[in-house]
């Protein structure tokens, strides 16, 4: 059986991780399966580029080869900030778009790391199919790709041949995919534990941190949002919110809906997962003595939405995010 053959598109201002990290665990794959036994390489790895010269983020000049068929092109993530000018770095790329679109008419699987899914949807490629990215840009992808179906929480979603990827580290979530898939799960497991990755993941919601998404132009909405987070252990009363900001309750939901894009009530949920995040990290406070402090007088429908939020009970959130310096069994803490 021939060696799969994967190429790595690298681009100007791409992620110089992004690029040699897939590779790197393929590599590290090939070793353990060799150690099972299995002495032919799985993988044959290239990194490929239109261009003569790629310098990569943070002035990385990378070594490139011409672009060359493949049967998985690998697309990794660029330099980007909630502040940059996306659409701008698209222009800039479209030898890499057409190379992209080019592999996949030709076969080639292709896979995006982050905020490569930009490129590979620019490409056309994910009309129609589901999707994910970064979720720091999930909002700025589904304005400007409206035909690709979101899934914002999903770390690899993967439709008839392409993958995408949340941010950095799902690469390796991808590639343990990968391996499992053609080494094994035996390879897979121990390649994961070699390499300190964890082979668990299943979302990345627990990592999404709505405080650090741009909301230009929304000023009403980001006056409400400031007085729920000051206000989380206040029972939610709509008709007395609405008081608070001279509206009627009607103008409230749709002045805060059109430019929030969610209820009120759906905001304060979230602002108070995010602190009861934040106390489950650094805090010994009991599961209920969380729930209280931030608004719930009913711990299991505190438990109900944390985990909606988050994909993880409390208990595992604490046992998962748990910050150095904060030891169970501590006064207070649970057992």
């Amino acid at each position: 059986m021939s060696a799969l053959r994967v190429g790595v598109l690298a681009y100007p201002g791409c992620f110089a991780s992004e690029v040699f990290g897939v590779p790197d665990l393929l590599t590290m794959a090939t070793h353990v399966a060799a150690a099972h036994g299995v002495h032919e390489p799985a993988y044959e790895t290239s990194i490929v580029s239109p261009r003569r010269q790629v310098v990569a983020s943070g002035g990385s000049v990378l070594d490139v080869s011409a672009m060359r068929p493949v049967d998985v092109l690998v697309v990794p993530g660029f330099e980007s900030s909630p502040t940059t000018d996306i659409a701008a770095i698209i222009a800039d790329l479209g030898p890499e778009v057409s190379a992209i679109r080019s592999q996949a008419a030709a076969g080639a699987a292709v896979v995006s790391i982050c905020v490569g899914a930009f490129l590979v949807a620019e490409a056309g490629l994910l009309r129609g199919r589901e999707a994910t990215t970064s979720w720091l840009f999930a909002d700025r992808f589904a304005r400007r790709y409206a035909d690709v179906r979101l899934r914002p929480q999903s770390l690899v979603v993967t439709d008839r041949g392409v993958t995408t990827t949340a941010a950095f580290s799902a690469m390796y979530d991808f590639a343990l995919q990968f391996i499992r898939a053609h080494d094994g799960p035996r390879v897979a497991r121990s390649t994961a534990r070699i390499a300190l990755v964890d082979d668990a993941r299943s979302t990345q919601a627990p990592y999404v941190d709505s405080a650090l998404i741009p909301t230009p132009g929304r000023e009403f909405s980001l006056s409400v949002k400031r007085w729920l987070d000051q206000n989380l252990r206040t029972r939610y009363d709509l008709p007395a919110l609405a008081d608070e900001f001279h509206v009627s309750t009607r103008t409230l939901l749709r002045r805060f809906g059109r430019e929030a894009g969610e209820t009120p009530l759906a905001y304060l949920h979230a602002a108070r997962v995010r602190r009861a995040r934040h106390l489950l990290e650094s805090t010994d406070q009991t599961v209920a003595g969380v729930a209280a402090e931030v608004g719930y007088r009913d711990p299991g429908a505190f438990s109900g939405v944390f985990a909606r939020h988050t994909g993880l009970r409390p208990r595992e959130y604490r046992a998962a995010f748990r910050r150095r310096g904060v030891h169970p069994g501590a006064k207070g803490s649970e057992p």
